[in-house]
Formats: structure tokens, sequence, C-alpha cells
């Protein structure tokens, strides 16, 4: 039975079990799925079956469950077809919009990071930076990201979002945040820069606010885990 406002029902519950499984789960068992579904045990197994039968999940000898070979099929479609510019440029107009600053995406390249991306703001005093520039890895807020959260999860700084003043030009700030990919790779750095007058003590907390949810919605876009931006996760 389906209902055009609502979506499919059972779709839906297969769906809530699919996301009930978690990066660090090794397999769940039918209690602790119940548990985080609220779906009740006869549903999720008959779900289950058919889940099973299209790959989308797999039953250990043990009776547990863990995610199969289908879901790593259609992360690699995602990854095939996705286009960079098509998630990272509205989210950079967003920070914008927002922000009144000039907003861009860089990702490391060796000893150096490069803008991919860049959105100028309206001011005509602003940071002179453009899509293809490279720039010094270790200056600035948006290469220290590169660098920091590089390597073990467990070193990652606990800042989210790094401020920098006067590190790659005098009296230009900035404000930018890691963009992670699958198994907390980082993939980017998306950051926010001006002239240091208008990055005021006033404003500063609706900007790194700005930049770390600009950071969280191109994580997940790339199939990343956002939970560190979150806070959720600690060091």
């Amino acid at each position: 039975m389906t209902d055009n406002k609502d979506g499919v029902a059972a779709v839906e519950r297969a769906l809530t079990i699919m996301n009930a499984f978690r990066i660090d789960d090794q397999a769940l068992t039918l209690h602790e799925i119940a548990n985080r579904t609220g779906l009740y045990k006869s549903t999720i197994l008959r779900l289950l079956a058919s889940l099973i039968r299209f790959g989308c999940v797999q039953q250990l000898p043990d009776t547990t469950y863990k995610l199969g070979h289908a879901v790593m099929k259609w992360g690699n479609v995602y990854r095939q077809s996705l286009r960079l510019e098509d998630h990272v440029v509205p989210v950079l107009n967003r920070l914008v919009e927002l922000t009144g600053e000039g907003a861009s995406y860089f990702r490391r390249e060796g000893d150096v990071r490069l803008c991919l991306f860049r959105v100028d703001p309206r001011h005509s005093v602003r940071d002179h930076i453009y899509a293809g520039q490279v720039l010094p890895l270790t200056q600035g807020a948006a290469g220290r990201v590169l660098v920091e959260f590089e390597g073990d999860p467990a070193r990652w700084p606990t800042t989210r979002v790094f401020f920098s003043v006067g590190e790659r030009e005098p009296d230009i700030a900035a404000l930018a945040a890691p963009v992670f990919g699958p198994d907390d790779a980082v993939v980017g750095s998306i950051a926010i820069s001006g002239p240091s007058s208008r990055f005021a003590e006033t404003v500063l907390p609706s900007h790194t606010a700005a930049v770390r949810e600009a950071a969280i919605n191109l994580t997940r876009h790339f199939g990343g885990n956002a939970d560190w931006l979150l806070g959720l996760r600690r060091p």
C-alpha cells in the first residue's frame, strides 16, 4: 500500500534497518537492530529476508547481521557520478550569503593546497583568491586544517573550526573546517576569508557556526562521517 505524500511504509522501515548500522559496527544482533530502530523483531525479520535476498544485508554464521555487498556497489556508483561542483558551489554561495565574506574550497596537493572552488563576496575590499590558485599548506586556517586532521583520529585536535589572522597575508583573517569522506579521510577544507577588521568578536560565533555547518553538509554529501564536526566524537 502506497501513499504519494508519505512514501511506502515497508520501504521506509527497510531503510531504517539499514541506517541502524554505524561505521564502528562489525555486526548487529537482532536485539540491537530492534533497539536502534524501535521496530518489532517479527517485522525486522520479514524485512531482513528481502534485504538479504538483494544483497543489502548479510547474515553471518553466528546469526548476527552486517551490511551487504550491494551497499558497496551503490557507494561506488555514487562516487563515480559525484560532481564536486554540484555540491560545493551551492554551499559556498550559502556561506557568502550568511557571512558576507568570500568562501573557498581547498584540497591538499602534496605540500601545498589547491583552491578548487571560490565564490567572491560583494565587497570591493576582500581577500583575492581564485579557483586554481596554489597556496601554502602551513599558512592560513584552511591549510592548517588539511594538515591537522590527517592520520589517526585519536590525534586530531579538539578544535572543529580553525581561525587565523595574518598568516598568509597581513590583515587577512580566515575561518576553516575539515570536510571528510569515507573512512575518516580528509577530502578538503572549506573556508571563509576577508579583511580581519570584519572578523570582529561580535560576528565570530555566527561565522564559525556557518563554516561548521557547511563542512557538515559537504561531509554528508561526500559519504563521510560528520560526528566529529557535530561534537559526537572525542579524541
